[in-house]
């Protein structure tokens, strides 16, 4: 395989510094720059802003956050590279925005990189459609005390897989408070706990009666999601516009 390179966007952060320990000892991936709102040295070329960029790359990853989503689009359309979207917390507007710049651009985009999440959601989704209704499902997730968004676009992901087994028919209830009345069939309670160093947790939960079968995933480092990262942007160069995901990934891995 040919020597991909990447631009490290978010490079300044925790996620951007384990892309680029990984990149360390990779023959096929190399980080030629990083783009952060606060640069600093740390041994590429990092930059403030997309305009200023000097070297040449085949693909974005994107490890910062929402804001200036456009502008790294942009980019990636302007000069012929895909982008790895690896943040979570985009509004209604962002995800509209990706879709629309998917027409011609490669965008990978999931709420979360892990292959484990991955596994899970086929789990999940073949548990709901053999459970049904008769089984409730609500769904807990776990993350450190400075995550900024709830839930996490995970949960929302394994949400929406269970959903297709429903029709999309159920409806998401976040957290409940004070006399919210008897539990309906229609619902998926999804509920965010905050606290600690706590690196990712994700539980679902099929309570039906005298019985509960739980389906979870841990993540115990943030290496899980770079290593996702990086086989993400080794995937997308020469791939034509549109969204792709892990599924997609897998399946031409294997």
């Amino acid at each position: 395989m040919e020597n991909i390179k990447i631009i490290l966007c978010g490079a300044c952060g925790k996620m951007g510094g384990n892309v680029l320990s990984l990149l360390e000892n990779d023959p096929e991936a190399t980080a030629v720059c990083g783009v952060d709102l606060f640069p600093r040295e740390i041994g590429i070329p990092v930059y403030k802003s997309f305009s200023d960029i000097q070297e040449k790359a085949d693909v974005i990853i994107d490890f910062s956050s929402p804001v200036g989503l456009k502008e790294r689009l942009d980019y990636a359309k302007d000069n012929g590279l895909g982008i790895v979207l690896a943040s979570t917390g985009f509004t209604a507007d962002d995800l509209k925005l990706v879709d629309e710049y998917s027409q011609s651009v490669a965008i990978f985009k999931t709420a979360n990189l892990s292959l484990g999440v991955n596994l899970m959601q086929a789990l999940i989704k073949a548990a709901a459609e053999v459970l049904g209704d008769q089984y409730d499902v609500e769904i807990i997730e776990r993350h450190h005390n400075l995550k900024k968004d709830a839930p996490s676009g995970t949960a929302l992901m394994l949400a929406d897989t269970i959903n297709q087994a429903f029709d999309n028919q159920k409806r998401y209830v976040n957290g409940r408070d004070g006399i919210v009345g008897a539990r309906e069939k229609s619902e998926i309670g999804i509920h965010a706990v905050r606290g600690g160093t706590i690196v990712g947790e994700h539980e679902v939960m099929f309570a039906g009666e005298d019985e509960i079968i739980t389906i979870s995933h841990s993540a115990r480092s943030k290496r899980v999601f770079a290593v996702g990262a990086i086989r993400a942007a080794k995937f997308l160069p020469k791939k034509g516009a549109g969204m792709y995901e892990m599924k997609h990934l897998l399946a031409e891995e294997n």
